[in-house]
């Protein structure tokens, strides 16, 4: 039997398919729509018969010219996720400010380290916008960390740098992490990173992700972000080799794809207007997000999220139920953004399912 636990996440390891073996057209998974920019690599350039750098080295060198950053603020990661997991457990902490709805894994790495949870609802009359600087100082009175994305999944809503650099001065004592798996596909960027604050907030960490953005999603790829004090931290506690030289080639060859990163910018910001656009005429649905490279709905036709999912999967489209975060239950529902035509099959099919799907 699966674990619940799966259940909590999109996508899927394997491809999907219609009852008849079509293949969906999977919008609920949030990664680039373009194909990995790395070109062909052959077998020589992964050295697979000796052992990968002990730090991820490859992965470092990539953070470092890519976004001018010291040797000594990086830590290699086999993809977000490990740091998600190793930072609760190397700080020790004790009481972690959520916002909710959120990623699911902040909750379970800081429950498995022990944490309790503290929670601040993103309310849904408001866009799912940040609360005001106050609530959250008045919340973190009661936490020793605050664990956020910005942009935020699923609600796709912003975490804006200045407020959390505020509260981060505000409150020295306590751990601002921040997860910026999806920052490179928002306009601002690099402008509303933190990767370049932390040697001046020693209490701001960032986790970052390059498997969104560049395609890579069965390749683990990422790095903490912070002081050389707090790495020395987190090393203490953190596993070797978990690099592979894979994933070390190809984090260097990245250094070399901008051409595809301006391409894929560029196609995101314009699809995002238009597909916003477009949804905004459907009076059956509301919108939200929309930040970085995917919306978070609800949809309001008077039936069940459950007969838009039918009818979808009878158009060849797959999209991602969101019941299962709280304060999501209510008929929520997120989508990538994907390529121009891909888009338009989604839109002209919601737009369909606008007028045929009727309160039963």
């Amino acid at each position: 039997m699966t674990s619940l636990y799966y259940h909590k996440h999109g996508g899927s390891a394997r491809k999907i398919f219609t009852e008849d073996g079509g293949e969906l057209l999977d919008f609920s998974v949030n990664v680039s729509p373009m194909s990995p920019p790395i070109g062909i690599l052959s077998i020589e350039d992964f050295a697979l018969q000796s052992y990968p750098s002990i730090d991820g080295r490859g992965i470092k060198e990539f953070y470092q010219q890519k976004f001018s950053l010291a040797s000594s603020t990086i830590l290699s990661l086999n993809g977000a996720i490990e740091g998600i997991y190793l930072i609760p457990r190397a700080l020790a902490l004790q009481r972690v400010m959520l916002l909710s709805p959120s990623f699911y894994e902040y909750e379970r790495a800081a429950k498995i380290a022990g944490a309790e949870i503290v929670s601040v609802p993103l309310d849904a009359e408001k866009g799912f916008r940040l609360p005001g600087i106050e609530v959250l100082a008045h919340a973190l009175r009661n936490a020793d960390a605050l664990f956020a994305a910005n942009p935020n999944n699923p609600t796709g809503t912003a975490v804006p740098p200045e407020i959390i650099m505020a509260l981060a001065s505000r409150f020295p004592d306590k751990w601002f992490i921040i997860d910026e798996a999806f920052i490179q596909f928002t306009p601002a960027f690099p402008d509303n990173s933190l990767m370049g604050k932390v040697m001046a907030l020693k209490n701001v960490i960032v986790v970052h992700s390059l498997t969104k953005f560049y395609a890579l999603p069965g390749l683990r790829l990422g790095a903490v972000i912070a002081h050389p004090e707090v790495i020395s931290r987190l090393l203490d506690y953190k596993e070797p080799w978990t690099v592979n030289a894979v994933a070390e080639s190809v984090a260097v060859r990245l250094l070399e794809c901008g051409a595809y990163e301006e391409s894929l910018r560029t196609m995101i910001f314009s699809e995002r207007e238009r597909m916003e656009a477009s949804l905004s005429m459907l009076d059956g649905m509301n919108l939200a997000g929309g930040a970085a490279n995917f919306f978070l709905a609800q949809w309001n036709r008077g039936c069940s999220l459950d007969d838009l999912l039918v009818y979808l999967k009878s158009q060849g489209i797959h999209i991602r139920d969101c019941r299962n975060f709280s304060g999501l239950e209510v008929n929520y529902f997120r989508f990538a953004i994907r390529t121009p035509i891909e888009n338009s099959r989604l839109l002209d099919s919601l737009h369909s399912a606008n007028r045929s799907l009727k309160l039963s």
